[in-house]
Order: C-alpha cells, then structure tokens, then sequence
C-alpha cells in the first residue's frame, strides 16, 4: 500500500492488502466501517464517510466502477472516473483507507458466482435495468467480505438499493451492519448525484422540479388520496414541467417495496420512488411518505 503523489490516503490495490490493513486495526481493538463507491464523489459520498466514523474508528471507502451492473447501452466507458480527486476528498472527509481494485481482482479468471435477491429486486429498477442488482448485491457482497467491516452505509438516495443490500445481508448472515445514511441536496431539492454532471444548462433547473413533484405526491397520499391516481397525476407534473419520459413515479412500502394498492395507503409506512429522464440523463429520486 502506498499514498497517490497529491493525497496522504494509503491506496489498497488487492484484497491481500485490504485485509493485512484491518487485520493490524482489528489487532488494536479498533472498528472498522466500509462506504462503498464508485468514484466521481460529492459531498453526498463524503457524507456517509462522515457517518461512518460515528459508528468506527477507522473508515475504508472502496472505489470500483463495476462492469457486472452495467448493460451493454449504458454509461460503463463514459462513467466519470478521477481516483487522485477522489482519493484526497476522501482524505478531507476523515477516511483511512481507499480500496481501489482493478477489475481482475473483483472478477479473477474464471468468475461463475452470482448472488441474486428476489422480491425487492424486482420491480421498478428492476423492471427496467434487469441486470443492475444482481450486478450490484454480487460486488457488494463480495467487498463486505473482503473487508470484514463492522458496518457499511449506503445512501438512502438509490433506495431500492439499500433495501436489496439489506435484504442480502440478511438472509445471509453476513456479520456487517448496514447502515442508511440520508439524502444530500442542492438548494433546489434536486439530490447530489455523480450523473447531475451530464445535466445542460437548460436542463438543471427542470432537474430540481422532480423533488417538487415527489413532495406533492407524499402529501397527497399522505393525505387520504388514492396512491394509483396520485401517481398518475405526478407523471403528467413532470411532464408538464418539462421531464422527457418517465419511468416510473410510484408510492411503495418503504420495507419490501411492495405495491399499496390503488386506495388510500392507510398506517402503512411508504415511500415514494422515481426514476425521469432529461435528455441523455436519467435521474432517480425517493422520499418518506
């Protein structure tokens, strides 16, 4: 292990380093916490580093593009990519240790294991993107292995994904807690994200009308209306405000993402989740009911 030339952050390159370093930090009595990411940071990721050093006293954020949640059309190639910034935000934010594996060491010759999550998965995201959590809980669990941590956290921001990576924790004892961490936004409510870099001019301001809209909706249902027509209602509002598409705007159960169904959704805690396009950029979103 070795620091970047323009950052004092110690680089783990493979997963023998990774576990020399918390092996000698759990030989200290230390805990030890993960943030997984995939480069490009904000001050959201910076964010969860900072919560996870109120639960450890040492802190690895991973930095992994992961080509097994990627389809052949999307942005693997052009995903922004910038380990020496990364690396010395990081170091601002407190962290220790940044894990940085070439591929070959996530997926080595002759790679066959998958790790899927039923239910959750499934809809919204999962409808669309077919491929994405089983990319996702596959590399998650793989680094929560390798780095053994106490905890891990996640934004709340791709909730879908927090509760697929709950749910694969769980249901395979894996000994880490995971962690939820809420979401950052601009002054507008649009949530930090590394793909708001592919907004124009004209589209950010449009952007930040998605927060808006979920907000409408919560309230709506929160309200005593019927989840099926409040959704319909905030399509068009996106629309109206000028979003290109959508693909879905939808109140679930805020545990197992199941439907509430078409009345009022009662004492059932929910959340609302939305995934809209503007342009070339497809931005995803959710709140708390």
């Amino acid at each position: 292990m070795s620091p970047l030339a323009d950052s004092p952050l110690p680089v783990a390159r493979t997963v023998a380093d990774l576990r020399r370093q918390v092996s000698a930090w759990r030989a200290d009595g230390l805990r030890v916490g993960l943030v997984p990411t995939m480069g490009a940071l904000h001050e959201g990721h910076l964010s969860l580093v900072r919560r996870a050093l109120e639960d450890a006293d040492r802190v690895i954020a991973s930095l992994f593009v992961n080509p097994a949640q990627f389809a052949p059309h999307e942005d693997f190639d052009a995903y922004p990519r910038g380990e020496e910034r990364d690396a010395a935000l990081l170091a601002g934010a407190g962290c220790h240790l940044l894990y940085a594996p070439q591929a070959s060491e996530i997926y080595p010759p002759g790679f066959a294991t998958t790790v899927t999550v039923s239910g959750v998965s499934a809809p919204m995201e999962g409808e669309r993107r077919p491929q994405f959590f089983a990319g996702v809980a596959t590399v998650v669990a793989k680094l929560l292995i390798q780095a053994s941590a106490d905890v891990a956290v996640f934004g709340e921001k791709d909730y879908q994904q927090l509760q697929v990576i709950k749910r694969m924790a769980r249901d395979l004892d894996l000994p880490t807690r995971i962690l939820g961490a809420p979401t950052l936004r601009a002054e507008d409510g649009l949530a930090l994200s590394s793909r708001n870099a592919y907004l124009t001019a004209r589209e950010r301001p449009i952007a930040g009308k998605l927060n808006g809209v979920m907000a409408q909706l919560a309230r709506s249902v929160a309200g005593g209306a019927a989840a099926a027509a409040a959704e319909v209602q905030a399509t068009a509002a996106l629309i109206a405000a000028g979003f290109d598409s959508v693909d879905y705007i939808e109140v679930r159960h805020a545990e197992d993402l199941s439907p509430l169904g078409p009345g009022p959704i009662g004492d059932a805690p929910a959340r609302v989740l939305a995934a809209a396009w503007l342009g070339k950029t497809r931005l995803i979103d959710n709140m708390a009911v």
